[in-house]
């Protein structure tokens, strides 16, 4: 497979990034984070990796077994926290199990003190008030919240990109109703129609997504806009307008490549900003359903439960930290791309 070169411009775009320490560690320490977290069912979980029984290979994380698949009496879903189930498997095998024997819903109900129960040997930073381990739903919350916000970023980012170079491009009145129906649309309080929406259809990953996208799109119009409209009428797109070009060619061939380098500085702060709304709407009741992982709704948690600090700290450390790399890797972009900076 042939590497793929990078011109001696972006090359030392990425000379520049890469000279900006704290950018290029957090970048490093980010992808990190979300790659683990990536596999968190493998992490934390209250099923077994992997099992063997009476000679037989089982991998509960990906699919469901019964008790009769062990010897049990039922069939029903194996609990494998039960200490008979565990003793049936371990008679004929044994069970491999992830570090933190919780998932994001496992409550806990062996606790020495009644919920929240501070850090132990079996919950590492404690429980909320329902009896759930923190560590786990940290894990869990961090990468929904990424997800969603990388998610929002892209889909904000090609609508943005494609709705200020369409006004950028043609200019005259394809401009100015694009930019009358974007005051109209900007308007619009984003909490009220979400309040609305919840209160007819329980919000959840996708109806969040659409209602943020729909009011998120607007971020990178004004950044494309201007970069088109100062663009096509420089002379290598006049000339190429004379040579029969199209316009769609001229768009993605000449002008958007221009445009990306203004927009790509945007990138990483479009992702902080969608990982704190969600955040937010998750602490204000209208984010995610109960029970879902959600830093939001830790936040919530930890306010409500002053007397268990390990709640409100775990998920401040995470969130400071994530949105902390997001911040020092968009600083870095930016000095990278920017042409009036030198190493």
């Amino acid at each position: 497979m042939k590497a793929v070169k990078l011109s001696p411009l972006n090359q030392e775009r990425w000379r520049r990034f890469c000279h900006n320490r704290r950018g290029y560690f957090s970048m490093w320490l980010f992808l990190l984070l979300f790659v683990v977290t990536l596999g968190a069912e493998l992490i934390a979980n209250d099923k077994p990796i992997v099992v063997k029984h009476d000679g037989d290979w089982f991998f509960p994380v990906v699919k469901n077994y019964t008790e009769l698949d062990f010897g049990g009496d039922f069939d029903m879903a194996a609990d494998y926290r039960d200490p008979y189930i565990a003793d049936m498997i371990n008679e004929a095998g044994w069970m491999l199990w992830p570090p933190i024997r919780f998932d994001y819903r496992t409550i806990n109900y062996d606790l020495p003190t009644p919920a929240p129960s501070p850090p132990s040997s079996k919950n590492w930073l404690g429980t909320d008030d329902q009896g759930r381990d923190v560590l786990a739903r940290l894990i869990y919350g961090f990468r929904i919240s990424v997800l969603f916000g990388l998610m929002l970023t892209i889909a904000t980012s090609i609508i943005g990109i494609a709705a200020g170079a369409v006004q950028g491009f043609y200019g005259g009145k394809v401009d100015l109703i694009g930019q009358r129906i974007m005051e109209v649309w900007s308007s619009v309080p984003t909490l009220f129609v979400l309040i609305i929406i919840a209160s007819l259809v329980p919000p959840n990953f996708w109806i969040l997504l659409a209602i943020l996208l729909l009011f998120g799109w607007m971020a990178l119009v004004g950044v494309v806009r201007a970069e088109f409209l100062r663009a096509r009428n420089l002379d290598y797109v006049l000339a190429a307008r004379a040579m029969g070009v199209g316009d769609g060619k001229i768009i993605f061939r000449h002008l958007l490549p221009n445009a990306m380098v203004a927009t790509i500085t945007f990138v990483p702060f479009l992702l902080v900003s969608g990982i704190t709304s969600l955040t937010a709407l998750d602490f204000l009741g209208f984010g995610l359903p109960p029970g879902s992982a959600s830093l939001g709704e830790m936040v919530g948690q930890g306010k409500n439960n002053l007397h268990a600090p390990w709640i409100g700290i775990s998920v401040f450390i995470v969130l400071a930290l994530l949105l902390t790399l997001l911040v020092f890797v968009g600083e870095a972009v930016r000095d990278a791309v920017d042409p009036n900076r030198t190493r």
